[in-house]
Parts: structure tokens; sequence; C-alpha cells
């Protein structure tokens, strides 16, 4: 494995960079990146595994801890680099150029992208509610059966994701600035949103017999559902994988909080403004999310939440205070949320692969910035892979259903996405032992406890998946895995 290099200080080409970014820009982009639609609907799942109102806030509130804890770590590394390309960067100075590439290659291939599709055709789907037409199974092209088990269609629901993904690209070319006014638009209207969803539930909602029955059984589990055969919440260990298991959808909701470290040759101050906005905007998020779960369970009943309709426990909440309104009310909440969730991921995913293309380990052209000053051909190229994102389906001939390629392909990055947030926050401590002498204009709060205890804490969930989920983790081990020849081919011929 190759030695790290030194810290590289700023160059030429992150100057050509527009500086843009203040601290409330940089803040909205790690608010706007987070928040998407999962808020509003994985509640359900995880209520379905832990069994209880209680441990449902456990869930939260340790996807939270650790989201907090790794933001706080990782603004010690922004603040010592802040270079174009972020995590990328972090990984590569830390331990060498190929895990900076694998982080790289899974974030184009699948995490950045299929983030991407799957909140587009999201979008798609709550527009839906609001003009039929719009369906995942109104084909303009019927599925197109490619083997057994996939397929490609494209459905309204589908075109409509696609054309979102190609107009936030668009607009992203256009300039930072534009890219900035959509992001700071939207995150305002959407965190207003989530606040009056909360401030609806706790003072509208408020249901005497749900408050009764979530907070006078708050650990009693019920119809917890098996994680595997024989092991469930309804004994110590069960609890303790169910809690790990659930984590899949609470840390997802709570993801791509690292954004805002791609963008760091476009912000102002970026040594002391990026660790701020991870700070700022990772808190603020978590402290919504849990105010959001009491919501639901000051005005629905625990097995009300665990059965809500598709999943859709923000949509049951507003449903139960404004009868027949409160589907369209939740469903304009989401598409507004999602939009601007889905602009954040463009406009900071096309900065790692410009710094990736630097080191000649992505596309030569990704390199160059447009005359608009942003990483146009990053942006394209990202926009494009999206999309073809959103066109597969995978097929299930016993019930003949349809699902989204992406979707599985979430599923499998979970816990590779986690393997690389351990090792970025381990590479604090291998600079600070390899490179004592450099600059660290912010230092990782509670150094060498928080990043010790994110590791510990993140790891223990990486285990339990590798154990209990390893339908969907082993192959994302499989994609990282198969950046290895990638790597050595593109070094090669560098």
């Amino acid at each position: 494995m190759a030695q790290p290099r030194t810290v590289e200080a700023p160059t030429h080409t992150d100057n050509e960079f527009e500086r843009r970014l203040g601290l409330l820009d940089s803040t909205m982009i790690v608010v706007g990146s987070m928040i998407g639609s999962g808020i509003f609907i994985v509640s359900a799942e995880a209520s379905r595994q832990v069994g209880s109102a209680g441990w449902l806030l456990v869930v939260w509130l340790v996807a939270g801890l650790l989201t907090v804890m790794g933001a706080l770590s990782y603004g010690e590394l922004a603040a010592m680099m802040p270079r174009a390309g972020g995590q990328y960067v972090y990984l590569r100075e830390a331990f060498s150029p190929m895990w900076g590439f694998l982080y790289g290659w899974t974030l184009f291939l699948v995490i950045q992208t299929g983030t991407i599709a799957a909140v587009a055709v999201a979008f798609a789907r709550f527009t839906g509610l609001l003009a039929p037409a719009v369906s995942e199974s109104n084909y303009l092209v019927p599925p197109l059966h490619i083997t057994q088990g996939y397929a490609v269609s494209l459905s309204t629901a589908q075109l409509l994701g696609v054309a979102v993904i190609v107009f936030l690209t668009w607009t992203n070319t256009k300039g930072l600035q534009y890219g900035k006014i959509v992001q700071n638009v939207f995150t305002t209207a959407k965190t207003g949103s989530l606040f009056v969803l909360i401030g609806v539930g706790l003072l509208m909602g408020w249901n005497s017999s749900a408050v009764s029955d979530n907070f006078g059984n708050l650990w009693n589990a019920r119809n917890a559902v098996d994680i595997v055969p024989g092991v469930s919440a309804l004994t110590a260990f069960g609890l303790f994988v169910a809690i790990c298991v659930s984590q899949t959808g609470s840390l997802f909701s709570a993801d791509a909080w690292n954004n805002i470290t791609f963008t760091a040759g476009e912000v102002i101050n970026p040594k002391r403004n990026i660790p701020l906005s991870l700070a700022l905007g990772t808190g603020l998020v978590i402290t919504l999310y849990l105010l959001a779960n009491f919501a639901y369970l000051v005005t629905l009943p625990l097995a009300e939440i665990q059965n809500a309709p598709s999943d859709r426990v923000a949509t049951a909440t507003l449903q139960k205070i404004f009868p027949g309104a409160g589907v369209l009310m939740m469903a304009v909440a989401i598409m507004i949320s999602t939009f601007g969730c889905i602009n954040g991921l463009i406009l900071a995913g096309a900065r790692a692969y410009y710094a990736m293309a630097r080191d000649r380990l992505f596309f030569r052209q990704a390199a160059v910035l447009s005359k608009t000053h942003v990483p146009g051909w990053a942006l394209v190229v990202q926009g494009i892979w999206s999309v073809l994102l959103v066109l597969p389906r995978t097929y299930n001939p016993a019930s003949n259903t349809y699902g989204n390629l992406y979707g599985n392909l979430l599923d499998y990055v979970i816990s590779a996405a986690l393997i690389f947030y351990i090792l970025t926050v381990a590479g604090i401590f291998r600079l600070r032992a390899t490179r004592p002498d450099a600059e660290r204009p912010y230092k990782a709060f509670g150094y060498p406890v928080i990043p010790a205890l994110y590791i510990l804490g993140a790891a223990a969930i990486l285990l339990v998946l590798f154990v209990y989920r390893p339908a969907t983790t082993w192959p994302g081990l499989g994609i990282v895995l198969m950046g290895v020849p990638v790597y050595a081919y593109l070094r090669a011929r560098a």
C-alpha cells in the first residue's frame, strides 16, 4: 500500500472555484442533503423491528448521536484539508490513493447517484398523489425483461424523476449561484414544513389514547417482527440486534451530511465554516427528527405507526388531524423536501469526481471547470448515470411485481458507506500520529473519546448487519472491492 503523502496546500486549481458559500449556505447544504423522504416513512419499519415507542426513540437517538459524533470528527479533517473533494481527499491523505478511489468509485457508482435516482422517483411518487397520471404503473414503455429478475421500463413516474434530475443538473451547470439559490429556498421551505408537521402533531394532534398506549407501555415490545427466525426484540439480545438493523433506515435518513466537504473549494473561510456548518446542520436535523417522532407518537398509537399505509407515517399523522386533506398536505411537503435534497446531492457530488479526475482516477474531462466555474462535465456524467439508474426494474415472478434496481443498490451500500465513515474517522488518529505538526485550525471535539465512540458504535452496527443482513451487506462489500482492479488499471495508465 502506498505511503500517505504530505497534505497539499490549496493549488491554483482550487482557486479556479468561486468562493460563494458562506456559513448559512454551507449549513443549508448539510441540512438540505440530509432531509429527504426518509424521516416521513422510516419510523414504520423501525417500530415493527423494535416493537415499542421507547425503543423507537432510542433508534433515532442512536442514529443522531452517531451522526453528530461523525460530523464533529470530520470537522478536524475539513479544517485541515479544505480541498474540493472532501472525504475522498481525507481517505487519500490518511491512508492511500487507493482508499480514496474506492470511496469515490462507490460514491459515483451507487451512493450518490443511486440516492439521486431514489429521491427523484420518491418526488414523482408523491407528485402522483396530486396528479394521478404520474404513476409507476402508467407505462410509456412497458417493462422489457432483460433477465428473469430484471427489466427496463419508462413509466410516467420514471419520466418525471428523469426530468427532475436533468433540470437540476442543468441549473447547476449554470453556476454555483443558481444551485445555491435553489438549495437555500427549498431547504428553508422543507425545514419549515417539518417544523409545521412537528407543531401540528404536538399541539393539534395530541391524542390521549395514543399517548397512554405509547408512553404507558414505553419499553414493552409489541408486535415486533423477527429479524431472523427466532431473533426478535422480545429478548435483550434480539433487541440489540433490532436496534442495529433498524439503523439501516435511520442512518440513511440522516446521511449525506458529509456532502458539504465535497464543496470545500467554494466555501468562504472553509477552515471555520465547514466544521461549524457540519455541527449546526447535523444538530438541527437530528433535533427535528427526534421531535417528528414525538409528534407521531402523541398522535398515533404504535399499531397505527407500525401499519401505516405504504409506511407513510407522516401522512397518517396529518390525515388523523386533517381527515381528507392530510394526504395532499404531506405530498406537497415531501415534494418540496425531495426536490431540495436532489439539488444538494447533485451540487456536491460532482465536486468529488472533479477531485478524482485531478488525480487521473476519473474521466479526464471532469477535471476541467466550465466557464461558469463549476465542474460541468462531472455534473453531466453524474446526471447521465443517475438517469440510467432510474430505468431498470427488479421483477418478482412469484408475485408478478416490479421494484427498482436502485433500491437494491442502496441496500447494498449502506454497509459500504459505514465502512468509509469508520475509515475516515480512523484517519484522524492516523494523521495525528503521522503528521503531528500539521496545521489543525479545528480539533475534533472530545478527541480521542468521541471519535473512538463513533468507530466502536458504527463498527458494532456494521458487524450486526453483516451477520443478520448478509443479502444486502456482502454485495455492498463486493461493489467496493470491484473497484480494486479498476484502480490498478487507472494507475497503470497514469
